[in-house]
């Protein structure tokens, strides 16, 4: 690992001076970090809202960035006002990706930096990632995938630099919460986020609710599956997400798994 931090290092100081596309993730704060260390000053870091990231996400991705004294900005993204995004294709992420780049390279011109930087990691090789596309048209680069970083190995490497991310749980878009072909909008990732927020207040580290329509199917780790038993609890989360606009709330028996969505396109 002391060889690939090496390496990642090397990689930045060539680079001058970089602007990092900053989710507060567990990826893009070891980025963040190692930029700093190597480049001082000549980092900044964005975060894009709107309403496909979770509200929760944004004040955690400022305090981080104020914890690692980095400049930060904040933008908003507008991916939503594009039917290519909202009619959520096979390639949705790549439109998503594609408004957020072209973003950032406009601030990265007026500001004087010369890198725009993502933190995807090797492991994102391994599943299906359209955004991967618009990152090689709009020459964003990678450090992290680079320098041959797995996510075990970030969160390793996080938790020896004392990053609080270290063990933080993987975020994902909430569009990603769609089946594809299935339309987006804000009311529906309202509904998501609200539904994940109360699974979140029971003390569930890692979930997602995914959007089916009428239907909710939830996804827990594994071991947090027996919880689901308990009657008090069930019948908690069956009141609220019905409040929310759902009418049958299921349970996904495989658990939370990245990327699940993905998984009819492998078939």
């Amino acid at each position: 690992m002391d060889t690939k931090l090496k390496k990642l290092e090397n990689i930045l100081s060539k680079m001058d001076s970089v602007l990092v596309a900053f989710s507060g993730g567990v990826d893009s704060t070891l980025l963040l970090k190692v930029a700093q260390d190597v480049l001082h000053e000549k980092v900044l870091a964005v975060t894009a809202l709107s309403s496909t990231y979770p509200k929760r996400e944004e004040q955690s991705a400022r305090d981080i960035a104020k914890g690692l004294k980095a400049q930060h900005d904040c933008i908003t993204t507008h991916e939503l006002d594009s039917s290519q995004f909202t009619q959520n294709p096979t390639n949705r992420c790549y439109f998503c990706k594609r408004e957020l780049f072209s973003q950032l390279q406009l601030i990265a011109q007026k500001k004087g930096y010369r890198y725009i930087v993502e933190a995807s990691n090797r492991d994102d090789e391994k599943d299906f990632r359209p955004g991967f596309q618009a990152v090689k048209e709009l020459g964003v680069r990678s450090p992290l995938r680079e320098a041959g970083f797995t996510k075990e190995e970030i969160r390793q490497l996080s938790k020896k630099l004392k990053l609080p991310t270290f063990d933080k749980p993987s975020l994902a878009c909430l569009a990603s919460r769609f089946p594809y072909g299935q339309s987006i909008d804000k009311k529906k990732l309202h509904m998501v986020e609200q539904a994940e927020e109360y699974l979140y207040s029971l003390n569930f580290k890692q979930c997602r609710v995914r959007h089916h329509g009428s239907i909710a199917r939830i996804e827990v780790e594994p071991e947090d599956i027996e919880r689901l038993y308990d009657p008090t609890v069930r019948k908690g989360i069956t009141r609220e997400l019905k409040k929310l606009g759902f009418t049958y709330i299921t349970l996904d028996l495989e658990g939370f798994r990245s990327g699940s969505m993905n998984e009819p396109l492998e078939v």
